[in-house]
């Protein structure tokens, strides 16, 4: 499990001795993924699950990478100077993410446009800055702002919006139970914010 996940302030301290190695950390993980099938009912020893433990800990390590990186990691030299004023849109970006309320996953699609301001960016950057914060335990309300930031600071653009459409499995497999149910939210900032004609017609460009 990689060490900044597993450092997580609290209260000030780190929840954990980050001057461990990775692979100390790993086999942590992997014992208490063992206790946690003994107090579910099963028996971690058997051949069905007696290599679970070390394929959770590989699992969680890629799906919690983004703790790792940053939108600067990603997008690297992918800034290109251009004159260019019309909106750029990026639609159907799918994503997958964990719900930090029950570690259970919520997946969908993210629409995300942006007005340049003398720069614009590779289009594979805004699907990997998606994935920047999606790889983390999350809520989808934070990770919609999140995205919407930090493309905004590092375009120094006009303005950016994201808006995100998710099923959540906390409501699917569990509690209300509701399979078709979806979340939608959005974040406009800067121009999408400020005129309502720029966010008009993003929400009508990226309509099915």
């Amino acid at each position: 499990m990689n060490k900044k996940a597993l450092a997580m302030l609290a209260g000030g301290r780190y929840l954990v001795d980050v001057t461990s190695s990775d692979e100390d950390r790993d086999r942590e993980l992997e014992s208490h993924v063992r206790k946690m099938l003994q107090l579910v009912g099963e028996n971690p020893v058997r051949e069905g699950l007696v290599d679970t433990p070390e394929r959770v800990s590989k699992a969680l390590h890629f799906l919690t990478g983004g703790y790792d990186l940053t939108v600067d990691d990603v997008v690297k030299n992918a800034l290109f100077e251009e004159h260019c004023e019309e909106m750029i849109i990026v639609k159907d970006v799918e994503f997958y993410s964990l719900c930090e309320h029950h570690m259970l996953p919520f997946f969908g699609r993210a629409h995300v446009g942006y007005l340049p301001r003398d720069h614009i960016i590779g289009l594979s950057k805004i699907a990997r800055v998606v994935d920047v914060f999606a790889r983390r335990l999350q809520v989808q309300e934070r990770l919609t702002t999140q995205i919407a930031s930090g493309l905004l600071e590092v375009l120094n653009a006009h303005g950016v919006a994201v808006v995100l459409e998710a099923s959540h499995f906390c409501m699917v497999m569990r509690g209300v139970q509701k399979q078709n149910s979806k979340t939608v939210t959005s974040s406009m900032l800067g121009a999408f914010r400020e005129d309502s004609r720029s966010r008009s017609e993003f929400m009508e460009l990226i309509r099915d």
